[in-house]
């Protein structure tokens, strides 16, 4: 699993290859001919303006300073204006050019980062339970924003500015070899070379500064969306200064990080500008001395400034493209790193669509422990009858919720096996498993839009009619229809605005909307009041009749009339029977219905004072 702070990642040179190899699909998708033509006109215009940048532009300046260079003439001044607008056209269409082929390619950037943040945000989808609980969603979402940011800018970079850089070096050492000698052609090599290399070292100095500064800008950020998440948390605990304080801290840490950063670009700026304007001073020497020998002219003088000056323009930007690329690939990684990251569960080779027929759940010998060193369930074995209610009971980490995560296989067994109907849910597809099962969770988590969207999740296509019906039978129809939007109420990020009781039935219509032959009541009215939750359990009483079900409660009381009760002790079944059978066994059970009706006691005395 990769690290949650993706941007200390080195990338080496095979490696970047090996990336670009991988994001080549992306750019020339075999299934889209219009975005490869689109590719291939653009590259075209690229061309194109260099073309006209090199050789229209720079000749017919030259040419029109050369016409003036004699005594005026009248007759000369009408081909001399005409070079001169024959100069701002080609400029002109430089422009021209390289805004076409901007606005022909953007369709290609945008459609290829449009591919591969689906492509990972489909992987993340499908990752197990176990990755999504041990990573930050801050730092998880800082990779992949940066990782598809990053696309766009670095197909831009080496497809319109080294690509263009190397074929206007190519012609202007073509253009100065024909026109001004080896030894101008030498020296603008060596200036190149000089470019490069100066180029390069100080870019990767400068990039552990950056490194730095990126893994606390991620830092920084993962830990706000975290205590943003734990809003309610931190008001618990008047822990909002402590929170500041820390993210302050933080954002010091990234500030002294990016000044330093920042400096360094000065140092870079310095160095490129010290050597491109001593090869501009040579060229134009070099120029001169000719022409006081008689071997070139003034409008050459120009010719090799504006070579030399289109030619410095796009080496100029080369620290921040080889910067910008660099960090891409390294960007990149990182959120590969995420599609590569292997699910944990995966479909067998052989797995079949689940076929659930009466509901028959059985778990056979079911071992399974979240670590290696630590085991959660010790071989239970439990029989759940088609049509039937299991209640499972215990004191708090004995594994009742293990059990309702098993079933759904968020988590593969370390021994025994789980069938439906005599069906190895190992065997079966994930989808078809999981969408045979509803649950009612304890901790409800909504979406941040409406009640009504947050209802109609359980079953893609849901009517309006079907939302209302669910509504009305998880008791909550009533609540909504007092609101001033109705179904289209918002109820904020994780469903604040809402009250426990409240996000728990919008979770029961949820489930009862899905309809599922299946289903798993885990602490299902633990939010709810008295009153309430007699209403709920009378619908999940009707809703239980013609399913399967398995009801994780704390409240010995709201399961009485069970099929069938286990109780669990450290990961093993130790009493199981009806609750008549339990309470006459006198143990465990008849332990805890005695505490619990103490407590009941104890409250209603209180209140009634």
């Amino acid at each position: 699993m990769p690290p949650d702070l993706p941007g200390g990642t080195q990338v080496s040179r095979e490696a970047g290859f090996a990336l670009l190899r991988r994001f080549l699909p992306y750019l020339w998708p075999a299934d889209a001919p219009m975005l490869r033509l689109r590719i291939v006109v653009a590259l075209l215009l690229v061309v194109a303006s260099t073309l006209v940048q090199f050789f229209g532009a720079p000749y017919a300046f030259q040419a029109a300073i050369d016409g003036m260079g004699g005594h005026a003439k009248a007759s000369a001044a009408t081909l001399i204006i005409l070079l001169v607008a024959g100069y701002a056209a080609a400029r002109f269409c430089s422009t021209l050019f390289d805004n076409l082929r901007n606005a022909v390619f953007e369709k290609v950037g945008q459609d290829a980062t449009r591919r591969l943040a689906a492509t990972v945000f489909r992987h993340l989808h499908q990752l197990s339970l176990r990755f999504h609980l041990e990573r930050r969603t801050g730092a998880v979402t800082k990779v992949v924003e940066r990782g598809t940011k990053s696309i766009d800018t670095m197909l831009y970079f080496m497809l319109f500015n080294i690509a263009p850089t190397v074929l206007q070096l190519v012609i202007v050492l073509g253009i100065f070899l024909t026109k001004f000698g080896v030894l101008l052609v030498a020296t603008t090599l060596v200036m190149v070379g000089a470019y490069i290399w100066f180029t390069r070292a100080v870019t990767d100095w400068r990039a552990s500064l950056r490194t730095r500064m990126n893994d606390l800008d991620t830092g920084a950020v993962a830990h706000a969306v975290d205590s943003l998440l734990n809003f309610e948390t931190v008001k618990y605990f008047n822990a909002e200064e402590r929170e500041a304080t820390r993210y302050e801290k933080a954002m010091i840490a990234y500030a002294d990080a990016a000044t330093k950063s920042e400096n360094s670009l000065a140092w870079l700026n310095i160095g490129q500008a010290l050597i491109t304007n001593l090869m501009l001073a040579f060229g134009l020497a070099y120029v001169v001395w000719g022409w006081s020998h008689g071997r070139f002219t003034a409008g050459q003088l120009a010719f090799v400034q504006m070579q030399l000056t289109q030619l410095f323009r796009p080496l100029d930007m080369l620290g921040m493209v080889y910067r910008t690329i660099r960090q891409g690939l390294i960007d990149m990684a990182a959120m590969f790193d995420l599609v590569d990251t292997a699910a944990e569960v995966v479909d067998a080779p052989d797995a079949r669509p689940l076929v659930v027929g009466d509901g028959h759940v059985r778990f056979e010998d079911v071992r399974f422990g979240y670590e290696n060193e630590r085991s959660i369930l010790n071989g239970i074995d439990i029989d759940v009858p088609a049509g039937s209610t299991l209640a499972i009971v215990g004191p708090s980490g004995a594994g009742k919720s293990t059990i309702a995560r098993l079933l759904y296989r968020f988590y593969d067994l370390s021994g025994g096996r789980i069938t439906i109907d005599g069906q190895d849910i190992a065997h079966v597809t994930q989808a078809s498993l999981r969408a045979a099962i509803g649950i009612v969770p304890q901790d409800t988590v909504l979406f941040n839009d409406t009640i009504g969207y947050n209802i109609g999740y359980g079953r893609a296509g849901a009517t309006a009619e079907d939302i209302r019906a669910a509504a009305k039978g998880a008791a909550i129809d009533r609540f909504i229809d007092i609101l001033p939007q109705g179904y289209e109420s918002e109820v904020g990020e994780r469903g604040l605005k809402l009250s426990g009781g409240e996000k728990q039935r919008v979770a029961i219509a949820r489930t009862l909307l899905k309809d599922p032959p299946l289903l798993i009541l885990d602490e299902a009215t633990s939010a709810l009041d008295s009153r309430t939750e007699a209403e709920i359990l009378d619908t999940l009483g009707a809703v239980s009749a013609r399913r399967t079900t398995i009801t994780i409660a704390h409240r010995l009381s709201t399961i009485v009339d069970a099929n069938q009760i286990i109780v669990l002790e450290a990961g093993r079944v130790i009493e199981r029977g009806t609750h008549a059978a339990l309470m006459a066994r006198d143990g465990l059970y008849a332990e805890m219905w005695a505490r619990q009706a103490a407590e009941r006691e104890a409250g209603e005395a209180l209140a009634a004072e």
